[in-house]
């Protein structure tokens, strides 16, 4: 069957590859080189997601009552919205693991709540819960070794990504007034009372940031290995979202504001060379 006409059979499927290619497109690059049978329910979970951020990004008035609804779903409730029919049905053919995804929605949860980061035990805490789940969940899809441990390396490596996020969008979301930082580390580093710091005090906490979320991309990777299919895949993904830090420093680690964008040759040549590593 053509990709057209599963997505007039599947209009849900069409979204959800539609949404990951919109938004996604790093991650859209990666899933390219997942094996046909599990790619389409990967763009399913990415929906899933994506959705629920969004909701609760936009602060729209059924986003908490969509997170509610995963959590009684997670603790054996009925599916009734789109999110937990979805995850339903992937649960069926993969079996999800549903602490993880109850972890997710509390991540939810401290952003409806507008939560601070104060620490950076609470900048981990946050990123395991946003974006360590999704590295779990995603573990479920792939299939991991038996008898080893994945989901710490499959965690770290959502942390990884999430902190990347972070140094990315720093100036975007500076503007926004959404701060995702910790507290503790940015008075640290002279950012008082809503004054950016000097260049280089900004180059010293970016260094000191990469360095942390290089650590985590080293810990995700080693444990690539565990996956029983899309390896290839979730290397040339991690490859792709480590680059964004390389050109952080490529460009003075901020000196010129604005949100950090690696091209799109780039990616795939730093994609390539993962796959022939």
């Amino acid at each position: 069957m053509s990709l057209l006409a599963e997505d007039h059979a599947d209009p849900t499927l069409a979204e959800a590859r539609a949404t990951t290619k919109r938004v996604a497109r790093t991650f859209a690059l990666a899933a390219r080189l997942l094996p046909r049978e599990i790619r389409d329910d990967v763009y399913r979970l990415y929906l899933v997601f994506r959705t629920l951020d969004d909701l609760v990004d936009d602060g729209e008035p059924d986003a908490l009552g969509r997170v509610v609804a995963v959590e009684g779903w997670c603790r054996g409730g009925a599916a009734r919205t789109p999110e937990t029919r979805l995850l339903a049905g992937l649960d069926a053919r993969h079996g999800l693991p549903r602490d993880a995804l109850l972890d997710f929605c509390a991540g939810m949860r401290h952003d409806l709540d507008g939560d601070l980061v104060l620490t950076e035990d609470d900048l981990e805490t946050y990123c395991y819960r946003v974006a360590g789940t999704v590295g779990i969940t995603m573990g479920a899809l792939l299939g991991t070794r038996p008898g080893i441990d994945a989901r710490p390396s499959a965690a770290a490596l959502g942390k990884a990504m999430q902190r990347t996020n972070v140094l990315r969008d720093i100036d975007e979301d500076w503007e926004n007034g959404r701060v995702y930082l910790a507290r503790e580390t940015l008075e640290r580093f002279g950012f008082l009372d809503g004054a950016p710091p000097p260049p280089a005090a900004r180059e010293e906490l970016l260094r000191e940031q990469i360095a942390r979320a290089d650590a985590l991309y080293e810990e995700g990777i080693a444990g690539i290995s565990l996956l029983l299919s899309g390896r290839v895949a979730i290397r040339a993904a991690a490859a792709m979202y480590r680059e964004i830090l390389r050109q952080i420093e490529r460009e003075g680690y901020g000196r010129r504001a604005g949100r950090i964008v690696v091209p799109r040759s780039r990616k795939i040549l730093v994609a390539a060379r993962s796959v022939n590593a």
